[in-house]
Order: C-alpha cells, then sequence, then structure tokens
C-alpha cells in the first residue's frame, strides 16, 4: 500500500510538471526562455539537482552545453560524440542510467563542479533528443540530470518520463539548434554584436514576436559595414529603424545623412547625391558637396531606393562598388567611405521586371534585408505604441492625460491601420490635442476609426444607439472613479442626481460592484 501511494504521489507530480512544461513552450515565446523555464520547472517539480540539455553544433561536429539549471554556476563545456556518457547517448541514441556517479569511469565531469561528496550520492539519467524529418530520425542532443540515489526501479520512470519531455522539446531545439548555427556564421562574418539580447533601442516599441525578430535583425547587422535593405509599407519605422542601426555601429559617432529619394525632381536627385561644381547648370552659383560627401565616414540613408532615376542609380552602384563619386559638371573623382542604408516600400522584383531598377544594384543593396511588417500584422505593438504616443504627446503639449478608455483602445485595436505606425501616432496626436479630460475617449478619435467601412469591424450603429453607447461610457468611467457614489458622480458630471439613478437603471449598471471593488481593495 505504501509503494502505491508513493506511485501514485510520483503520478501526481510527473502530471503537474508536464502541464508546467507545457505552459512554458507556448507559441511564440523566445526559445532559451521557454527552454530555460522548462529545465528550471523540471528542477522544482521533480526534485532534480541539475538538469541541462546539450545540442550538437553542426559546425564544430561536438555537443555543446546550451541550456542548464543548477544551483551552482555551469561553466562552458563540449562534449565528444561517443566519449562520456552525455556522447554515448548521443552516438548511440538510447538513454542511459547512472544509478551512482561515482563508481561510473565513464562520467566526465565537466560542467558542474561537483564535489567528491555530491558524486557519492548522486545518480544520473541522460536521455537522446530526436526529431524525425522525412522519416529519419535524428539526434538532437541530450536531456540529462543529476537526482538523488534511489532503487533502479525508480530511475528507470524518471528515465521514461525524460523521454516524454525530451519528444516534447524536440521541435524547439531543432530551433535552436538551426539559431545557434546561425549566429555563429554571422559571428564568423563580424554581424553579431555582443548584447544580442539586449533592451530595445529609445524610442522603439516592439512587443511582438515579429518586431523582436527585426530588432534582432538590426542588432545582428550593425557592427558591420554591408548594406541594409529595409523593406515594408510605409510608416512601419523604417527611417527609425535606420537610425537604431547606425547607433549600433561603430560610426555612430559620425554623421548619418538621410534622403527621401521621392521627395526631389529626378533631375535634381542627382546634385544632392553627388554634387556640383560651380556652372555646372543654371543656377548653380556655386559648387557644393553631396550627401556621399557629407556622410563620409558616417552611414548614408536612401528612402524609397526604387524612385531613383536609372542614371543616379548607375551612379549609385560605383559609389558603391569603387567608393568614389564624381560631381555633376566636375571631372575629379572624390574617395568616400560610406555605409548604405536603403528602404522601399515598393516590390523591386517588379520593378527589375519592368526594367525600372538596376539588377546589379539591387543585389548590391540586398546583401542584409530587413523586412518590417504592416501594423495589421502585429496587432500586439497597436496599445503598447499608443501608450508611448500618449506619454509622449501629453509632454508636448503640457496635458494631464492618463490614459485611454476601454472602447477607444477596442477602436484602435480593430482599426487597420493602412499608414501603420505613422498613421496611429497622428491620431494619438488628434486626440491629445482635443481632449480637455484626463481620458481619451472615442469621440477623441478620428471619425475614420469610427466607421464599419474603415474598420472592417462591421459594426453599424445608429446615431441614438451611438449617442447612447457614449453615455454608458461616461456613466460607468465615473462611477468607476467615485467607487460607485452616484451623488459624486452627479457633481462631477454637473447633472442631477435624479438623471444619474434614471440612467443607471436604464442601462442595467450594476453600483454595488464598484462598492465591492473598493472594499476588495482594503483589505
Amino acid at each position: 500500500m505504501p509503494t502505491q501511494q508513493a506511485d501514485a504521489c510520483a503520478l501526481e507530480g510527473s502530471l503537474t510538471a508536464l502541464r508546467s512544461i507545457l505552459r512554458e513552450l507556448s507559441p511564440g515565446a523566445p526559445l532559451e526562455e521557454s527552454l530555460g523555464g522548462l529545465l528550471k520547472v523540471l528542477a522544482n517539480k521533480m526534485g532534480y539537482l541539475r538538469v541541462f540539455l546539450v545540442i550538437m553544433d553542426p559546425e564544430s561536429e561536438s555537443l555543446r552545453l546550451s541550456l542548464a539549471h543548477s544551483p551552482t554556476r555551469s561553466l562552458p563545456a563540449t562534449y565528444t560524440p561517443g566519449k562520456g556518457v552525455v556522447g554515448q547517448v548521443y552516438e548511440t541514441g538510447k538513454a542511459i542510467i547512472v544509478p551512482r556517479i561515482a563508481d561510473n569511469s565513464e562520467f566526465l565531469n565537466k560542467a558542474f563542479g561537483r564535489s567528491a561528496e555530491e558524486l557519492e550520492t548522486l545518480a544520473f539519467v541522460s536521455v537522446p533528443v530526436t526529431i524525425t524529418r522525412h522519416g529519419v530520425s535524428e539526434v538532437l542532443g541530450a536531456l540529462s540530470t543529476d537526482l538523488p540515489i534511489m532503487p533502479m526501479e525508480q530511475l528507470e520512470k524518471h528515465r521514461e518520463f525524460l523521454e516524454v519531455v525530451a519528444d516534447l522539446i524536440a521541435n524547439q531545439v531543432a530551433q535552436l539548434q538551426e539559431e545557434m548555427a546561425l549566429h555563429k556564421h554571422l559571428m564568423a562574418q563580424g554581424m553579431v554584436p555582443p548584447g544580442l539580447d539586449a533592451p530595445p533601442p529609445p524610442n522603439f516599441v516592439a512587443a511582438s514576436k515579429s518586431m523582436r525578430v527585426v530588432l534582432r535583425q538590426a542588432r545582428q547587422v550593425a557592427p558591420s559595414r554591408a548594406t541594409v535593405l529595409l523593406r515594408g509599407e510605409s510608416g512601419t519605422g523604417k527611417e527609425l529603424l535606420a537610425e537604431a542601426i547606425h547607433i549600433g555601429s561603430p560610426r555612430k559617432d559620425k554623421p548619418l545623412i538621410k534622403l527621401n529619394c521621392a521627395a526631389l525632381p529626378s533631375e535634381l536627385v542627382e546634385s544632392e547625391l553627388f554634387g556640383h561644381q560651380k556652372g555646372a547648370f543654371t543656377g548653380a552659383v556655386q559648387t557644393k558637396r553631396g550627401l556621399f560627401e557629407l556622410a563620409h565616414n558616417g552611414t548614408l540613408f536612401l528612402d524609397e531606393i526604387g524612385e531613383l532615376s536609372l542614371d543616379a542609380q548607375a551612379k549609385v552602384l560605383r559609389a558603391i562598388q569603387e567608393r568614389e563619386i564624381q560631381r555633376v559638371g566636375g571631372e575629379q573623382t572624390i574617395s568616400v567611405d560610406v555605409r548604405l542604408i536603403c528602404a522601399t516600400h515598393q516590390p523591386l522584383e517588379e520593378l527589375l521586371t519592368q526594367g525600372r531598377f538596376r539588377e546589379d544594384l539591387f543585389y548590391r543593396i540586398n546583401v542584409f534585408p530587413v523586412f518590417i511588417p504592416a501594423l495589421r500584422e502585429r496587432r500586439e505593438d497597436i496599445l503598447p505604441l499608443c501608450e508611448h504616443f500618449l506619454s509622449a504627446f501629453s509632454r508636448e503639449y503640457g496635458k494631464n492625460i492618463k490614459r485611454i478608455s476601454t472602447p477607444a483602445i477596442e477602436l484602435l485595436s480593430m482599426y487597420h491601420w493602412p499608414g501603420n505606425v505613422r498613421e496611429l501616432s497622428n491620431c494619438v496626436e488628434r486626440a491629445v490635442l482635443v481632449c480637455e479630460e484626463e481620458v481619451i475617449r472615442t469621440y477623441h478619435l478620428p471619425p475614420t476609426l469610427q466607421t464599419a467601412d474603415s474598420s472592417a469591424t462591421g459594426i453599424n450603429l445608429s446615431f441614438g444607439e451611438a449617442v447612447a453607447k457614449f453615455e454608458q461610457e461616461l456613466l460607468v468611467d465615473s462611477l468607476k472613479k467615485t467607487r460607485g457614489n452616484m451623488l459624486q458622480s452627479a457633481r462631477d458630471l454637473r447633472v442631477s442626481y435624479r438623471i444619474i439613478n434614471y440612467k443607471v437603471k436604464k442601462y442595467n449598471i450594476d453600483v454595488k460592484r464598484f462598492a465591492t471593488v473598493k472594499a476588495k481593495r482594503k483589505k
């Protein structure tokens, strides 16, 4: 009977651990963070002293200690396939149980500073992490743990449990292995800076997974002199990302020069980029330095590069390849050292087929493309961006606006934002300007956000229904503020208590719940 009770407790502990593991492996979570949380769950829920994951590094053909949870600091370590317990697990694809670590001569104590006393009291279980692709099984690494010495029957159960966990995490481990390989490849090219997971740069809001990927790419390419091509719809933040890349580069103390190629007529763009000699054309009353010269040793950001004429494209290509330019009307070549960041919202591949963009220039600027998703494709960023803009514009215009009402947030979240972040910024700025309260409400937002056609929500309220909804919103906000005190709400809204009482009954508002919230808070 005691054995059955112990087995039942162990089973319940395993199920609890598996539930926690599945939560850690939620879609969209960063790989290292979720797998690290998984190791912590195994240690806390299963009583494992140490848990660690080694993954095969395809380039070095060695097993690398990738993640660990341990009471002592883990040291960088590599394992050779076939050597030691972990190496044998990888080589054979079969789990190994060591009943007492001290008794096993194959055990390699590389990663952790286990004391001699610990080796006498610890068992060790290691299982392969295997993935099947196209009917072929591949061992990716090994999941291993230190645990107290116990009967072999119990160790076998822990082995079975760890094999289930290894199956659960196989896809995540495969992704992490690919990330490790990419990281190492880029590092060899000097494209991965230290502090890869640093926070977003100032004034850059990135809550969504897709924008975290964009920022990671920006941090990877920033330290190099590689040409970057930023792609995405207008208003997605390409110029802000270009600034972040420049700030993260060795050229950060040098100038960042910007030009929107669509803002100037084609006949003036060449003069702007490369400068001109005095008398080169009518109106050239003096020699002028171009932006390539002004950006020497710094960075030049060319927005909407797809708008350049073919002649200007040829000269930009020469500036990239030869690192020299020639002023309009001049004969002397000028050497320039410029890091180029380009941006476009146009499909350059289509311009290539139409003969409107040079193929050789396209391949020169497309060294490191970064795609910035539209705001409608990353709705997790809408609310953080709104809060960021609300704070910034409130300070700028001297307003004391504290928040955005829930109905207003719903409108902002449902709208499809064809103008992306730029349109959102303009929308919040307008709301701050017209707002005379402490809360941004739906009627402070532009009319385009409140129509079914623009938001694609299918909402079609009559005038009376819209007024009633707004009235109800005002009343609920006031009752929240006064903790359900209708008399105080009547004073705040400058109406009689009788009207407040009537409206509360009309909209079936439970005033008591606001008072209950206050009582709960006092506890």
